[in-house]
């Protein structure tokens, strides 16, 4: 019943947050402008990741409390919503902002985590000897390359009405069902938390959006499932079950792999942004925003059932 009420809390939240900021945003032309690699053809304004940061953190703080896990993705995720803000800016103003910034504050954040002990400790060795552990060294490489890495897939996918926050959606609901079938309760309440804040966003981003999230948005939940995934499957886990966040967060992956080896192969640079993103490919060919984002809700899906069998399974 707990996670029930904590979903509806931040759906509340979200849900009643969201018309302000967008009067805040239209106020103060905080608007993202059209242009050649974007999709919607009249500002739209942005803000709403602060929403979406709101009523995550102050429902995870009513039912969760302030616990190592809750303090790294209210801290880290605060990190992540200041410099999306200043992207976000930016891109009101019509300008792009630098990467480096970004680059540096997403790998701060990451470190967040691993200072508060939440990092990937090991594997379950199948044979006699238990576990696995990592050294400390590279305990941490890999907890802050996995988070910097899902804080940016999720941003990427960030380019239809609805797309990250409905595989953000689907990706929070299969990190709960694992964490509920691990007996990972903490896990499960701050996955359904981002699921309630997700939903509710969605009623007001799903096309034709009436608010984008901005990489304020975007990059805040890529870098909380992150953060919830490497506290749940990826904190001791088995060699089956470190698929589970890899496979419940399937599109911005499998998206982000496509995008960076054709940048490599055509010699461009890897962080320079285009219109070669899944999304816009299933445009060229045809397909609506409405047909696009669905197929991407179905592959969600149907990655995240995958993961969940496997679990059950093997897990």
């Amino acid at each position: 019943m707990i996670p029930f009420i904590a979903a509806v809390t931040a759906f509340v939240i979200v849900f009643a947050c969201v018309p302000l900021v967008r009067r805040i945003a239209v106020r103060f032309g905080f608007v993202d402008k059209p242009s050649a690699r974007k999709i919607h053809a009249r500002p739209i304004p942005l803000l709403g990741g602060a929403a979406i940061y709101l009523g995550t953190v102050i429902a995870m703080f009513m039912f969760s409390g302030f616990t190592r896990l809750s303090v790294a993705i209210m801290i880290g995720g605060l990190l992540i919503v200041i410099i999306g803000l200043l992207d976000d800016t930016a891109k009101s103003k019509g300008y792009d902002f630098p990467v480096w910034p970004r680059v540096i504050v997403y790998v701060s954040a990451a470190f967040v985590s691993v200072l508060l002990d939440i990092r990937m400790l090991g594997v379950t060795d199948p044979g006699p000897g238990g576990m696995i552990m990592f050294p400390v060294w590279a305990s941490a490489a890999a907890t802050v390359l996995w988070i910097f890495a899902l804080t940016n897939m999720v941003n990427f996918i960030d380019g239809v009405d609805g797309l990250a926050a409905g595989v953000a959606m689907i990706s929070s609901l299969t990190l709960f069902v694992a964490a509920m079938i691990k007996g990972q309760f903490e896990t499960a309440v701050l996955s359904i938390i981002v699921l309630g804040a997700c939903t509710a966003f969605l009623t007001y981003n799903f096309y034709p959006a009436r608010i984008f999230m901005g990489d304020s948005g975007s990059a805040f939940l890529g870098f909380t499932l992150a953060v919830i995934s490497v506290n749940g499957a990826f904190k001791s886990a088995t060699l089956i079950s470190t698929l589970i966040p890899v496979l419940a967060l399937g599109v911005p992956i499998m998206d982000t792999v496509i995008v960076m080896t054709r940048r490599f192969f055509e010699g461009r640079g890897l962080h320079k942004a285009d219109n070669m993103h899944t999304h816009h490919v299933l445009m060229r060919w045809g397909l609506t925003q409405v047909q696009t984002v669905s197929f991407l809700y179905l592959l969600a899906v149907v990655f995240s059932l995958l993961s969940i069998v496997l679990l059950l399974a093997w897990g």
